[in-house]
């Protein structure tokens, strides 16, 4: 899995590729929680993303409940059509930002 941060500012802006998976959801949490108090609002650029497997689901979950109680903002951006059937399916629609 490709991870890919870039800072404007206060604001972190990941772009994940290809897949979030059991294997990979690991990794893509640790390199979110490295960052931990060096953003103001978080981006999740999908335009690369595939695929996303309930491990990759809870990493999401997780980090939206981190980031909600101190009131940083958690976008998900340039999700496609699978990955937002995913996000229906599961729910997270619902308690997810997608622009």
């Amino acid at each position: 899995m490709k991870i890919e941060k870039n800072y404007n500012e206060k604001e972190l802006t990941i772009t994940v590729g290809e897949e979030i998976d059991t294997v990979t959801a690991p990794d893509f949490e640790n390199e979110i929680n490295d960052e931990e108090g060096k953003y103001e609002s978080l981006i999740l650029d999908c335009k690369d993303l595939e695929y996303i497997s309930s491990a990759g689901l809870r990493v999401l979950i997780a980090t939206q409940k981190k980031l909600q109680p101190q009131g940083i903002p958690f976008v998900l951006t340039n999700v496609n059509d699978s990955i937002t059937e995913i996000l229906t399916v599961s729910g997270l629609i619902k308690i997810l930002t997608l622009e």
